[in-house]
């Protein structure tokens, strides 16, 4: 959907529409409040944070949907005593998925491993129960998040080797030509399309058109928008 047509949906939601009173919107508050949308819709999509309680890959539809946002990244870093620690996460990073990655002991080739994500809290008792250490002959381990940096723990028995991170990243963030872009302040050269398909985009519409009523108060667009956007979600 390209942005006249999405700026026109978002002010006919509003009835806005050749409006010239006190809230009439500017292009960068479109912007805004469509970004800001687009995150919160994501988010909740992966959170399961909906009527049908479907978290990111909880239906085909959900799959369908944000599939668009899963990324395969080659990571790199050190090893230290004890884990692998990678370099800092991807601007872009929004929520972990999964890693995937191989390791080799001093006797043995290369072989996957299976990662699990663990908390940070919960190492020493991992690093300590037999059943969920890392372990070259079993092929698993566990990874944590801290510091936009992920540990994957080898416990000094084997080697790291070839990990790769596949995450969720944020959405692209819209621009419309010659409009001021409210996050770096300067005018925008070219348009830039949301990525998402044209129902989702629908949806979102309702979403911005929500977020817009509750900053000018208008109360009968920000319920209708809201319940439209929940209803279809």
């Amino acid at each position: 959907m390209n942005n006249d047509i999405l700026q026109l949906k978002i002010k006919q939601r509003l009835n806005k529409l050749a409006s010239n009173d006190y809230d009439n919107l500017e292009a960068w508050q479109i912007i805004e409040a469509f970004n800001k949308a687009q995150l919160e819709w994501v988010r909740r999509q992966l959170h399961s944070s909906n009527v049908f309680r479907e978290g990111d890959e909880g239906s085909k539809r959900r799959i369908d949907d944000i599939q668009i946002l899963l990324l395969d990244l080659p990571i790199t870093g050190i090893n230290k005593k004890g884990y692998f620690e990678s370099n800092l996460l991807p601007a872009d990073y929004l929520q972990y998925k999964r890693i995937s990655t191989d390791a080799k002991s001093k006797c043995c080739p290369a072989d996957s491993m299976t990662v699990y994500l663990a908390e940070e809290a919960n190492i020493a008792s991992l690093l300590s129960d037999e059943f969920r250490k890392p372990s070259f002959e079993w092929g698993e381990t566990f990874c944590t998040i801290m510091g936009n940096r992920i540990k994957i723990y080898h416990d000094d028995l084997f080697t790291i080797v070839d990990p790769i991170l596949t995450y969720y990243r944020k959405p692209i963030y819209i621009q419309i030509a010659g409009a001021i872009d409210p996050y770096t302040g300067l005018t925008s050269a070219t348009n830039v399309i949301c990525e998402f398909k044209d129902d989702i985009v629908e949806l979102l519409i309702d979403e911005t058109a929500s977020i817009l009523a509750g900053d000018i108060e208008s109360v009968n667009q920000f319920s209708r928008g809201t319940q439209n956007a929940e209803r279809n979600n």
